[in-house]
């Protein structure tokens, strides 16, 4: 078992101090992120296209970096978006900006979402959710709760990015509905939640990836 464990805030805290202690650009520790999750991925074998599932919030940018380089590494990616690239913002806009030149096939999520992802889903090997990160709370809400609800359903394996969309980072408590990951990334530390027995069902296999930074900024309390 892992030694450290990150809260809500504390997952907050390493990325501010990263920031405005250190000089981290916001898009470097977004970027090693993604590239760390892609690395996990084809650690565990891509056999079709990837299929990145994002919102439009860090996680989406996490996501939008992950698409990148599978299709840099030569893995046709699929991305579906929960928001209209205008409501994209900060970092996870310069991720969504970079992505555009990589000829990647990208879809709004509108009315007909079931039969939107069914589409472009077609012959997936892997769902990666990108949708919801630590800061996330209660239910997700629409077109979320009906994109995990489509995901929880499909053949294909999933990957989760830092934790499953759903899953309470604190409490542990699986949210109506939670996607069902295969793997789960988990970002600089694995976040309290996990110890707890009700997410374990929902994580998979957990692997900690690294942003970049050093060890003395990733101590944290248990």
């Amino acid at each position: 078992m892992p030694d450290r464990y990150l809260t809500r805030e504390q997952a907050r805290d390493v990325d501010r101090r990263a920031i405005n202690e250190l000089g981290y650009p916001g898009p470097v520790l977004m970027e090693n992120a993604g590239r760390g999750c892609v690395d996990v991925l084809q650690r565990q074998g891509v056999g079709g296209p990837v299929l990145v599932l994002c919102g439009k919030g860090n996680n989406g940018g996490d996501g939008f970096v992950i698409a990148r380089h599978l299709m840099l590494r030569g893995v046709e990616c699929r991305v579906a978006l929960t928001d209209a690239p205008t409501q994209i913002t900060g970092d996870a806009q310069t991720a969504h900006r970079m992505l555009q030149p990589c000829g990647v096939r990208e879809q709004l999520l509108a009315d007909a979402v079931e039969s939107t992802l069914d589409d472009l889903a077609a012959g997936c090997d892997w769902l990666v959710d990108a949708l919801l990160g630590t800061g996330a709370q209660g239910n997700p809400r629409p077109p979320v709760d009906a994109v995990i609800r489509w995901a929880n359903q499909q053949p294909a394996r999933r990957l989760a990015i830092d934790l499953p969309s759903g899953l309470d980072c604190e409490t542990g408590q699986p949210g109506e509905p939670t996607f069902r990951a295969d793997c789960t990334c988990t970002l600089v530390a694995p976040k309290v939640g996990f110890r707890q027995p009700a997410a374990q069902e929902f994580l998979g296999q957990v692997h900690t990836v690294s942003i970049g930074l050093p060890m003395d900024l990733r101590t944290t309390e248990r």
